[in-house]
């Protein structure tokens, strides 16, 4: 039993819950190096007090969960076959009387929920994200390494972006050049959908790149991250093609400001609000409050939005291992879009900025 199960089982001793069954993809590979895609198919990890626990997932990739290194029971499940019946046979076989079940509330949908608690009608569930949550908040060395190398090939990506900017090329020109370039590097995927925008595009916090070309006078807006061994990286830089006006380098020089006051303002003891408030407050008194409609940051990991969110709200203190993004935005409609990130492992004295590419604004 792995040392992170360990945790799991003693957490389920001290509160009287005999199954915790984990399903979420993510959770699944944090506590079994097994990294699974199972779209509509039955994944999961079961584990209990005492007994040995055991791995469920598509029969196609049992030999894929032996050799991601799990030792112990792996049930494949066959399209023809009733996982939930073969999760019950399992467990029966351990003799554990279930009373109490933890399951991922957030992740659980209603037709699984049902065939959980059919299994067993007369226990109580109760969530098990706050546990996951919490064991997944400090990263290890072998974490943060794989962090590191996502992050240096994110900003690989940003440059090979910065160099396809030529007027008359489409967003989705540059970015099929940025992919093409780390598929040769051997990235086989991205953390989320790469963004390229520009213009008033840039301007759509979730805008969606398409066949607008760019032109002289455009700020062009780069959102991307990669995956390595699981785990993500997640940049923004915004450029300048050509000269800009007044009112464009002074959104941009605004979010510069704010996000190098977040930085600072990161180190073990201060607040997610602190931190969120150190850049929203600077953007606020710019008049620009309006127009910075989102969190700060997020937690950074396996998952590309993971715990904590920096809002001004979250009182939680940062911690040492701990790694998020920073990344405060002002938005224009009609006038600009800028949004500056960086991903960031809190240290004993503040934070080492793990994406390296320049933020001062680079005029191409």
């Amino acid at each position: 039993m792995n040392e992170r199960i360990k945790k799991i089982s003693s957490w389920m001793k001290d509160s009287n819950i005999q199954l915790c069954f984990i399903t979420n993809p993510d959770n699944v590979f944090y506590l079994s190096g097994f990294l699974s895609e199972p779209h509509e198919r039955l994944l999961g990890v079961a584990i209990f007090q005492e007994e040995e626990p055991f791995l469920i997932c598509p029969a196609m990739e049992k030999e894929d969960a032996k050799r991601a290194g799990w030792p112990g029971e792996i049930i494949g499940h066959s399209d023809i076959d009733r996982p939930w019946e073969l999760v019950q046979k399992a467990i029966a076989k351990r003799n554990v009387s279930i009373e109490k079940v933890a399951i991922e509330k957030e992740h659980m949908n209603v037709e699984r929920y049902e065939a959980v608690s059919n299994l067993f009608p007369n226990a109580s569930f109760v969530p098990a994200e706050e546990k996951m949550r919490t064991l997944r908040l400090v990263k290890d060395d072998q974490e943060i390494k794989k962090i590191r190398e996502a992050c240096a090939l994110a900003d690989y990506a940003v440059e090979i972006g910065v160099q396809e900017i030529k007027e008359g090329k489409t967003e989705l020109d540059v970015l099929a050049a940025i992919e093409y370039a780390l598929k040769k590097k051997g990235v086989n995927e991205m953390s989320f959908a790469t963004m390229v925008l520009t213009g008033a595009n840039a301007a759509s916090p979730h805008g969606t790149p398409g066949l607008t070309k760019i032109k002289k006078g455009d700020l062009v807006l780069f959102d991307l991250g990669v995956v390595v061994d699981g785990y993500c990286s997640d940049i923004t830089r915004t450029v300048a093609y050509g000269e800009i006006n007044e009112k464009q380098r002074e959104i941009y020089e605004t979010v510069l400001k704010g996000q190098l006051a977040a930085l600072e303002a990161s180190k073990p003891g201060m607040t997610c609000a602190e931190v969120d408030l150190a850049a929203r407050n600077i953007i606020r008194e710019a008049g620009y409050g309006d127009f910075f409609p989102h969190r700060l940051g997020h937690g950074l990991g396996i998952s590309v939005h993971e715990f904590p969110s920096l809002t001004e709200t979250n009182s939680l203190k940062l911690e040492e291992g701990m790694v998020y993004t920073i990344e405060p935005g002002i938005y224009v409609p009609n006038v600009a879009g800028v949004r500056i990130e960086d991903d960031v492992f809190v240290t004993k004295e503040g934070v080492e900025i793990l994406t390296k590419f320049p933020k001062e604004l680079v005029t191409i």
